[in-house]
């Protein structure tokens, strides 16, 4: 149970205040966190050009950036996991936030390729600390009636993260320097990790009795259910993650925008749409769930069938006016899945298992993206990002009907 620490306990009446705000402070606190997270992470795609021109990346190696970042996170999400259901998740939770920042501090200070991606690769291993512990201190610390709703809330800290990294990383490129942007960064990140440790309420281990194995990493997936959200999970992924890695770069080569202009139109009509399908999706994921058990999964998988042929026509649309607007109608309905992947697994795995739950998840996410933003930079110029995208569109429509057949079934 989530309790607050002792300057919010100064009388009775406070004590009552901190007793009902305490679970969505703690939303708050690791928004903020998540937000920082993704700055960090996202930033990089926005100067793709100025870094083929300084450290002569090929279109390529400018897919390795994210590959490598994402391969890393991925493989290690299990034991980050593993961590989580183990150790003190508010300890995990500060010393991630203060790895990943001097990571981010080596991006700008790298001085050759191999340095900048062996850079991108330590922020992969110290951002994957973070999401196992916080998802599974925000799931013990709310019930069935808001979960949806306090992990959506948290989730939508990366739709923020990624409009003020895709913004931020072009606008730095363009006006002062690109090493400078990744410094005043890791500054921030720094900084709130100090905050952090003083403001986190003490996170105790569960008993080693509870804690979960990797052994039972094999019991995760007796649940068809979670395999189902698992597969679609990994469909969703493929697409989302070519918006995050490449929509800058395209919209910067087909449209001739600056980077400052690709990245803040790449991320912010997405992100901001997303940002308001995941209010609405976490919301009417809590009240059907009143009445249906297997209403998460339903609405996750809605959320996948809308989203993904505005995928595709974003990145064929034969102009900007008509890429932004099919970007928002991705957005919103991709939200959907956002504010409910997590939480629905939760309906179907055991309250000891949360963070090996998630790590699994991002791990099979991640396994997505590290293919999927290499294949497309390998690809761009021969079958296009359309080409790749119109195949990945109908995974995800198969994906969402299995989901919606297991979960009815099963659930």
């Amino acid at each position: 149970r989530w309790t607050t620490t002792s300057p919010l306990r100064r009388s009775p009446r406070s004590s009552a205040v901190a007793h009902r705000l305490g679970p969505f402070l703690l939303v708050a606190w690791l928004w903020v966190a998540l937000g920082i997270n993704y700055v960090d992470r996202q930033m990089v795609y926005s100067i793709f050009p100025v870094l083929k021109r300084d450290l002569t990346f090929s279109d390529a190696q400018l897919g390795l950036i994210g590959s490598l970042f994402s391969w890393t996170y991925t493989l290690a999400m299990p034991f980050a996991g593993r961590l989580a259901d183990r150790f003190r998740r508010d300890r995990l939770i500060i010393l991630s936030v203060f790895l990943w920042s001097v990571a981010t501090l080596a991006c700008g200070l790298a001085t050759s390729l191999a340095l900048f991606l062996a850079a991108r690769i330590v922020l992969g291993l110290t951002q994957a600390l973070y999401y196992p512990a916080a998802v599974g201190l925000l799931a013990a610390a709310h019930s069935d009636a808001t979960r949806s709703r306090a992990l959506g809330l948290h989730q939508s800290a990366q739709l923020a993260g990624i409009v003020i990294g895709g913004w931020y990383g072009g606008w730095m490129a363009d006006h002062v320097s690109w090493r400078a942007g990744f410094a005043a960064a890791a500054a921030v990140g720094l900084v709130y990790a100090a905050f952090l440790s003083r403001a986190l309420p003490a996170s105790p281990p569960p008993a080693a009795t509870e804690a979960a194995s990797l052994a039972d990493l094999a019991n995760l997936f007796r649940s068809r259910c979670y395999s189902a959200l698992a597969a679609a999970f990994f469909s969703f992924c493929a697409m989302l993650w070519i918006f995050y890695a490449w929509l800058p770069n395209f919209l910067y080569e087909r449209y001739q925008l600056s980077m400052t202009d690709s990245g803040f139109n790449a991320t912010i009509f997405v992100q901001a749409s997303c940002g308001l399908g995941v209010v609405a999706g976490g919301a009417l994921a809590d009240r059907l769930a009143k009445r249906t058990p297997a209403a998460r999964f339903y609405v996750a998988a809605a959320g996948i069938l809308l989203c993904a042929p505005f995928g595709y026509l974003t990145f064929a649309a034969p102009t900007l006016n008509l890429a932004r607007l099919h970007s928002v109608a991705y957005g919103f309905f991709s939200g959907f899945m956002v504010a409910n992947v997590f939480a629905a697994s939760y309906d179907v795995i055991s309250r000891r298992h949360f963070g090996l739950g998630a790590g699994v998840l991002n791990m099979i996410g991640g396994i997505s993206a590290s293919i999927m933003i290499y294949a497309a930079g390998v690809l761009k110029t021969s079958i296009g990002f359309a080409g790749l995208l119109q195949w990945i569109a109908l995974a995800c429509i198969l994906c969402a009907a299995t989901l919606t057949f297991a979960a009815g079934r099963y659930l």
